[in-house]
């Protein structure tokens, strides 16, 4: 039987709010990351891009990309889980899922939308330009 890795989390209650907020504001990363990107993990194969490899500690981070629309990725940056694989050991150490601000803002309160794309309520003027931006050189 083939050994599977174990989930653990840097900061377990910060990472199901950016969870909730993902499922509930980009569903289709989220049912990417549940039912395909978590068992292939588990399974040992570690996705996304290695960033960094620590010899001495036998650890390796990585960042996962997730499907992400173009424009919400210019106005906020592309969705990314970051985690760090401990092979010795068998656990995988989910520390986030960035971009952190506007996830962890919409878990705190419901978020408005310009044209399909949310918008942060600390600088909702500055998305509506970017968001005004993109669709102005899209056409």
């Amino acid at each position: 039987m083939k050994e599977t890795y174990l989930f653990d989390y840097v900061n377990e209650n910060n990472f199901h709010k950016l969870e909730r907020s993902l499922k509930k504001y980009n569903m289709l990363a989220y049912k990417k990351l549940y039912f395909d990107y978590y068992p292939r993990l588990k399974e040992g194969e570690f996705l996304g891009e290695l960033v960094a490899t620590n010899e001495k500690s036998g650890t390796k981070s990585y960042e996962l990309r997730l499907p992400t629309d173009t424009i919400f990725a210019k106005v906020h940056g592309y969705i990314k889980l970051h985690y760090v694989v401990y092979e010795k050991e068998k656990i995988i150490m989910l520390n986030t899922i960035t971009p952190e601000d506007i996830l962890s803002e919409g878990h705190q309160s419901e978020l408005v939308t310009y044209k399909g794309i949310m918008v942060s309520r600390d600088h909702a003027e500055k998305d509506i330009f970017k968001i005004n931006l993109m669709n102005m050189i899209n056409k």
